[in-house]
């Protein structure tokens, strides 16, 4: 195949659902920590304290548990829109009411209410994780998921943007209770987009005749068909392992940069900004790549530009303020990251049986974001005990097995990717 080839899928209209539900996902994640940690920066709290913020998603690495009710129950009322467009609805409606219900609180009063409220919008948040990831998988062709893939990155970068850069910016004029007031509203473009694309095609839904039946169809089966691949040991390490290294050097960037001197509206320019474009080229290139090579020796080659970095970091931290080599920095790690995310996530979608897509994709998300929500939790403590430069270079080091791991699988002939689909 061709990169003109390559890139021709990209033109494909219902790309653009994708990456609106893309930007519904992601505008939710910063509010709960990246963008939060900044207000708690400023409000006084320790980094310490900061760090262990990060357990607040613990949502994300569990969302597999709840996720088999979005594959097998429909909402009455809603149900007619469709098993797919009814929770997203749902989830989007109470995930508006809690963002901004987490901006009325002030942490710096109440750090135990701003916690939990962060914990309640995590929840949401990857609830609707869930379906939307569903839905992409479900409305896409096996050979339009790498592009699809990079599309829901494309639209997620958007959505940190919007909370990140966006938030920033509105807090820095206009206070941090209107931003998050602000990122309450643009829920609206997820359900706008949810309205008006069509419930997805997927295998018909199992109809088991007993509460056993439909208990086992629900929960056991969608695990039981991916165990019964060759190989599905190892794919659970990988995806655990792959972005170890990536989350621990973004877990405190904020802090980081604040500490170094910048103010907010130049990590909004710089890191958010600048930083996203970087990452939709990352994207792209990520994409075609997996089109192009394969997604085992894409996911290689993105994971050494990934591991090597976060080097760019500990240079951050002797240069110290320096908006130039700032630049430097986010374009070095965004645009890696985001060829390391388009593969991943194209990866994640192909080991997907369509009769369960939810719940699988929700175990595969969930086995991908344990170095963002557990493993990279000590980073503040990692920090206070060290300092910035061994913390940096502590996270290549992290990200080492990741990618070892995909030469090893490599040398050994891969490893099962497309699911067999089931008898129905």
């Amino acid at each position: 195949m061709s990169w003109l080839a390559s890139l021709k899928v990209y033109r494909e209209p219902r790309l653009l659902a994708v990456l609106f539900m893309g930007f519904a996902s992601g505008l939710p994640l910063p509010l709960t920590f990246a963008t939060l940690s900044a207000w708690l920066s400023e409000a006084g709290v320790s980094r310490t304290a900061i760090g262990l913020f990060v357990l607040v998603g613990f949502s994300y690495n569990w969302k597999f548990v709840w996720a088999p009710g979005f594959d097998h129950i429909r909402i009455p009322l809603l149900g007619r829109l469709g098993r797919r467009r009814s929770w997203a609805l749902l989830l989007q409606a109470l995930l508006m009411v809690a963002i901004w219900a987490m901006g009325q609180n002030d942490p710096a009063r109440d750090l135990a209410a701003t916690a939990l409220l962060a914990a309640l919008v995590a929840f949401l948040s990857a609830s609707q994780d869930i379906v939307i990831d569903a839905f992409r998988i479900e409305l896409l062709r096996p050979e339009e998921q790498a592009a699809g893939a990079a599309a829901t990155q494309w639209g997620y970068r958007f959505g940190l943007l919007a909370s990140g850069a966006g938030a920033l910016y509105a807090a820095e004029h206009a206070g941090w209770s209107t931003a998050y007031s602000i990122m309450a509203g643009l829920m609206l473009v997820g359900m706008a987009t949810v309205l008006l694309t069509p419930e997805p095609h997927a295998a018909a839904e199992p109809r088991p005749a007993s509460f056993i039946g439909t208990l086992r169809a629900a929960v056991v089966e969608p695990f039981a068909d991916f165990v019964r691949r060759s190989g599905w040991a190892a794919v659970l390490v990988f995806i655990v392992l792959y972005k170890l290294g990536d989350a621990m050097a973004g877990t405190l960037a904020n802090p980081f940069y604040l500490e170094l001197g910048f103010s907010k509206e130049e990590i909004a320019a710089i890191s958010k900004v600048f930083g996203l474009a970087a990452t939709l080229g990352g994207v792209a290139v990520g994409g075609a790549l997996a089109a192009r090579l394969g997604l085992l020796r894409a996911l290689f080659f993105c994971g050494v530009l990934q591991m090597l970095s976060n080097l760019t970091y500990a240079l951050q931290a002797v240069v110290g303020y320096d908006p130039m080599m700032l630049t430097v920095t986010i374009f070095a790690e965004n645009f890696t990251g985001g060829m390391g995310s388009a593969a991943f996530v194209a990866y994640l979608s192909n080991l997907c049986n369509t009769s369960f897509t939810a719940t699988q994709y929700a175990l595969f998300s969930s086995l991908a974001a344990v170095p963002t929500r557990f493993l990279s939790a000590p980073a503040g403590w990692i920090v206070d005990q060290t300092d910035w430069i061994p913390f940096f270079l502590f996270t290549v080091l992290a990200a080492l097995p990741g990618v070892l791991m995909v030469a090893w699988l490599m040398r050994r002939g891969g490893f099962r990717i497309a699911a067999a689909q089931p008898a129905l």
